[in-house]
């Protein structure tokens, strides 16, 4: 039977993957973002309703909760902190809670975090499972899924997996790597997300839900080798190694920012496997089977190499990093802002130096000086930021609200103008602007426009510091991306 739903989390990974899913399976959906422009260029967009809003806005929240019979509550905060993120995510849950009660919503469902009982959790698994308390107890029938390890191309877990397998021959890790896990495969929890729409009974209770495989962690980064083609992993546990330690460890030899390796590794602390099977009862197994760990891991692979990644971690906000958009130029008045602008023009048509514009960052590069990118990437790690291999979600093909190393792509003209916004430890902020004109004569003109509006004394001398690199940085990256374009017009015009 269809019903009105509402997906909180659409932007991110699960929320982003699940709403195809409930459209193909006849509801009618209803999205609720803090930022709608993230959105504008997801091909399910024209299907839903987008509403802008805010968990941490009870009006807004009870304005798109107005009709709905169930809501999806996506929503997690990945801040290393202790006391505000707990704090902004209880305030969320009891903003939900009431909505919800008060619009007569007829059931919530949240994805929560596997974990065993009675254990002392750390802060992150702690304020999930403080979430699932408060909307369980609203009042309003609450189904909470709790899942471990999510498999699939994407996503956070797994890209750590990864990317510590892919680089280390040989691993020293915390005594916590020989902790049982139960991964599962990210359609499986589409499956049980979609699926508990379709529950007849008011429950109002808890589920766990995993894959088939229980694993230790050594073991589910050796059979991601082994799927990877790569050799066996020798994994030394010692005990001295902190979940701090680790985590920096995590933010250093992978793309996870430690904000986000945090709570990662924080999820990793106990033996994380399902206690109870009750799911069974009301949602069949999915067809098949449970998806095995060497399933997903080569299912995801697949996804990669194909360049068919749906949504990715990498699009999460990032906490503490500048979200206010470009103020348009007349408001930059009265304000201290510093430039770097360059033109150049081309003998390659407008579409094929937009090709190469689309294309910058990840794989790809800046165009410039790769050691000095390099540096100012690790430098980024080393305090705390996401740094320089983040990458990107596709090679060619960017869209609105997608990051792409350690910038954010916050506008988008395909085919005319890219605006990235900085989220880099800078004081201050920082944008790059990359637009295309046509000549009249045939060719294309470039512009390029680093801005960057300093925070106090420090920004300032920051931007004085880092001036002569500038000039030479983006002088090159305008002289290469135009040269490439022209290049590629060369090629095809033989």
């Amino acid at each position: 039977m269809a019903k009105t739903i509402l997906v909180t989390g659409a932007t991110g990974y699960i929320g982003g993957r699940l709403v195809p899913s409930l459209l193909e399976a006849g509801h009618t959906v209803k999205v609720l973002a803090r930022s709608p422009q993230k959105l504008k260029d997801v091909p399910w967009v024209d299907s839903v309703e987008v509403m802008r809003g805010d968990l941490e806005d009870p009006e807004s929240l009870q304005k798109a909760c107005a009709g709905v019979d169930i809501l999806y509550y996506l929503v997690h905060s990945m801040s290393s902190g202790h006391g505000s993120f707990e704090d902004a995510e209880t305030a969320s849950a009891k903003n939900v809670a009431t909505a919800c009660r008060q619009a007569g919503v007829g059931r919530i469902i949240y994805l929560g975090g596997l974990h065993p009982k009675d254990a002392v959790l750390g802060p992150h698994l702690r304020s999930r499972t403080n979430v699932s308390d408060i909307l369980l107890d609203s009042g309003v029938p609450t189904i909470t899924l709790q899942a471990g390890v999510v498999i699939g191309s994407g996503s956070a877990s797994f890209e750590m997996i990864r990317q510590l397998t892919d680089v280390l021959p040989a691993m020293v890790a915390p005594k916590w790597v020989r902790n049982r896990v139960q991964p599962i495969g990210v359609r499986d929890v589409l499956y049980y997300l979609a699926a508990a729409a379709e529950i007849k009974e008011d429950l109002n209770r808890t589920f766990d839900i995993g894959g088939p495989d229980i694993l230790r962690y050594d073991q589910v980064m050796n059979g991601y080798a082994k799927e990877a083609g790569l050799r066996f992993r020798p994994v030394v546990p010692l005990p001295v190694l902190t979940p701090w330690l680790a985590s920096q460890w995590v933010n250093l030899v992978t793309p996870i920012p430690r904000k986000l390796a945090v709570p990662l590794i924080g999820s990793l602390q106990f033996d994380c496997v399902v206690q109870e099977h009750d799911i069974d009862q009301y949602i069949a197994v999915p067809d098949g089977g449970p998806t095995s760990y060497p399933a997903a891991v080569r299912l995801a692979l697949k996804k990669m190499d194909a360049g068919d990644i749906a949504t990715t971690w990498k699009n999460a906000s990032v906490v503490g990093a500048p979200s206010d958009p470009l103020p348009s130029d007349p408001e930059w008045t009265g304000h201290t802002v510093f430039t770097d602008e360059k033109e150049r023009t081309t003998t390659a048509t407008p579409d094929q130096l937009w090709k190469v514009i689309e294309g910058v960052g990840g794989d790809n590069g800046w165009y410039s000086l790769p050691l000095a990118w390099a540096v100012r990437g690790w430098m980024d790690k080393l305090t705390g930021g996401v740094g320089l291999r983040r990458g990107r979600r596709h090679p060619d093909v960017l869209h609105t609200g997608e990051a792409v190393d350690f910038w954010r792509v916050e506008h988008l003209e395909r085919g005319k103008m890219l605006r990235l916004r900085a989220e880099m430890k800078v004081p201050g902020r920082a944008w790059l602007e990359m637009s295309v004109e046509p000549e009249a004569g045939g060719g294309a003109l470039y512009r390029q426009r680093a801005i960057f509006f300093p925070r106090g004394l420090g920004g300032r001398l920051y931007w004085l510091a880092v001036l002569p690199f500038h000039g030479l940085i983006f002088r090159t990256m305008a002289h290469r991306i135009t040269g490439v374009a022209a290049g590629k017009a060369d090629t095809q015009g033989m």
